[in-house]
């Protein structure tokens, strides 16, 4: 058992271009806490934090922006080009990391723990493990994600492959390999079977949920069989026209919350695809579920009347999507769809969610944000720097965006 007493941990890594995140997020699907300790390595050389000023002595102020800020893409150049300049900035960075991930395992609730790292074998981490997962893939397909997701250019992602060490050693290290050169389906297979090996190992244990059971929405009642796949029911929703008193009075409509699976992906394409004007693709879906989580809120007839999409990366939570019918309660259906957010993202630890949306969104939906206790996001007034750089990164990469924030609870005291 690992080194976290009640914890049932998860190594996850592979090189650079396997597809990592995407079965990390497939595991947070099926009910697991999870940690990228890749972007908490990169938070950690934040402009305060406590690598940044050992990391600008070693390397000089070459690498530091104008804003003050470490230029990530200058100082991977360098170190990755020079293996002792990358070795050097490791031994740095790595001890901050650990303590941070311990930190993190140690007050989360979830029994099962995913740790996401590239250097999870190589620094000797994976020996405090459970069990050791390998994403791979081939060679042509993690150049390929490189230079078409990443946008590297051929040299820049040949280099970086050639930096890290062997993926064939961290495979015969390896508890269960994830071969993701195939359809996202294809990968959601695979993690689905070896998550249900899990279950099995954990029986009696406070098990992980199965497919179809949402651990992070609200606790169904004991009686309530444990692999169910039944949505959450939250409440009944008046009718939004009171009847006249000769009338007979009508049935109040019922909204139930359910946790977006793969097998929800036709109808989810087919939801968001009316909403916006334009055909969306089940497969447009299912590479989106290797990004993120969708809550899906329903009529009693099953029938979809909104959805939120939402991620959970390292106590932030974000939504990025959120769509209601307009013949649904649209307030109420929104902030069902964010309680529910709320909840998950409670369990998930998450400090604090951010709700991007585009500035043409209709006025009854932020009202109705505001009205579930959210404010709007000025990014000047955000306090805590992770924060604050996680607003900017995502309203810098896509223009015409308006944020609202709700704090959920005070910031874990991190080692930052």
């Amino acid at each position: 058992m690992s080194r976290w007493e009640g914890k049932y941990v998860i190594g996850l890594t592979g090189n650079i271009g396997v597809g990592k995140t995407v079965v990390r997020q497939m595991l947070q699907h099926l009910g697991a806490y999870t940690i990228d300790a890749d972007e908490l390595a990169h938070q950690v050389m934040a402009p305060g934090a406590l690598a940044y000023q050992p990391v600008t002595e070693l390397f000089g102020k070459i690498i530091v922006g104008g804003d003050g800020k470490i230029n990530r893409r200058m100082l991977s150049q360098i170190v990755f080009s020079v293996p002792e300049a990358l070795a050097r900035l490791e031994a740095i960075i790595h001890p901050i990391v650990i303590q941070y991930i311990s930190l993190l395992i140690n007050h989360t609730k979830q029994r099962v723990v995913v740790v996401e790292a590239i250097k999870l074998i190589e620094s000797g981490f994976a020996d405090a493990l459970d069990t050791v997962w390998v994403v791979d893939a081939s060679p042509e397909t993690q150049l390929r994600r490189l230079v078409e997701k990443r946008k590297m250019t051929l040299d820049e992602a040949r280099r970086r492959m050639r930096a890290q060490s062997s993926q064939a050693h961290k495979i015969a290290r390896a508890n269960v390999v994830i071969k993701n050169d195939g359809s996202v389906e294809e990968t959601w297979k695979q993690v689905q079977a070896a998550w249900n090996e899990i279950a099995r190992t954990l029986s009696g244990k406070a098990a992980p949920p199965q497919t179809g059971k949402t651990s992070a929405l609200p606790a169904q009642p004991k009686a309530a069989p444990a692999a169910t796949s039944a949505p959450t029911m939250l409440h009944p929703i008046p009718p939004t026209q009171p009847p006249s008193a000769a009338a007979t009075p009508a049935a109040p409509i019922e909204l139930v919350i359910r946790r977006g699976m793969p097998k929800h992906a036709d109808a989810i394409a087919a939801f968001i695809g009316k909403a916006v004007g334009r055909n969306v693709t089940r497969q447009d879906i299912m590479m989106e579920f290797g990004l993120k989580s969708y809550l899906l809120c329903e009529d009693k007839s099953g029938a979809m009347q909104a959805l939120v999409g939402w991620q959970v990366e390292n106590l932030i939570t974000r939504i990025d999507e959120l769509y209601v019918s307009p013949t649904a309660p649209r307030e109420t259906a929104t902030r069902l769809l964010l309680s529910a957010v709320e909840d998950a993202a409670s369990q998930l630890q998450s400090e604090i969610i951010f709700v991007f949306l585009p500035q043409t969104t209709s006025q009854d939906i932020v009202s109705a944000i505001a009205s579930a206790g959210y404010t709007p996001v000025v990014l000047e007034e955000i306090k805590s720097l992770t924060w604050r750089e996680t607003v900017r990164a995502v309203m810098d990469s896509k223009a015409g965006l308006q944020g609202m924030m709700k704090q959920l609870r005070e910031e874990v005291n991190t080692p930052f």
